[in-house]
């Protein structure tokens, strides 16, 4: 019996959704005191019982049979959740729009938080007809450079890589109003409003 609901979960669930045993019995076309044998463990659903009971109390039979719930706050996506994450070990970068486990070179990897404003070398956003023209003061050296910059609306990410020995500098096509991230091997993630 490992594998199937247990009164508890009926209950909790029930109880999550403010329903009484009745109208949960209701809805299920059976009789409260059904429901009550369920909840206290001295009967069970009857297995065609189930997929109607998940329904009735809006889960999958899933979440019914294993008693957890799966909460998705991100119900529209939405792009300015997205997180980065930079390997220290080879420098890939990786985005995510939720919660994410994320490992690149065998190191276990955070969400960089990212400072609003400028660090001090600054940076400058220019609108040149349908771009944004972004540059970023920086010596681009081997030890100190900006290793990417991004353009992130509610609907898009844009991403340019850049080098040491390189321009820091991009352009991106108008997408509306969102954030430029940018990151420094020294200093870490920034961001800026355009």
């Amino acid at each position: 019996m490992n594998a199937y609901v247990t009164g508890q979960t009926i209950k909790s669930l029930r109880e999550s959704k403010k329903m009484t045993q009745a109208m949960l019995a209701e809805k299920l076309s059976v009789s409260d005191k059904a429901i009550s044998k369920w909840e206290t463990g001295k009967g069970f659903p009857d297995i065609t019982m189930i997929e109607p009971l998940a329904a009735a109390l809006s889960v999958s039979v899933a979440e019914l049979i294993n008693g957890n719930t799966v909460n998705n706050k991100n119900k529209s996506a939405n792009m300015l959740r997205t997180s980065f994450y930079v390997c220290p070990v080879c420098g890939n970068i990786i985005t995510s729009t939720g919660n994410a486990l994320i490992s690149c070179c065998g190191v276990t990897l955070y969400p960089l938080e990212a400072e609003e404003g400028e660090y001090e070398d600054g940076i400058s956003i220019e609108r040149i007809e349908n771009e944004h023209f972004v540059q970023i003061k920086n010596p681009m050296t081997k030890e100190h450079y900006v290793s990417f910059v991004s353009y992130i609306t509610s609907d898009r990410v844009q991403t340019v890589k850049l080098y040491p020995e390189g321009n820091a500098s991009c352009r991106f096509p108008v997408c509306g109003r969102g954030y430029i991230f940018y990151y420094c091997n020294r200093h870490g993630l920034m961001k800026t409003k355009v």
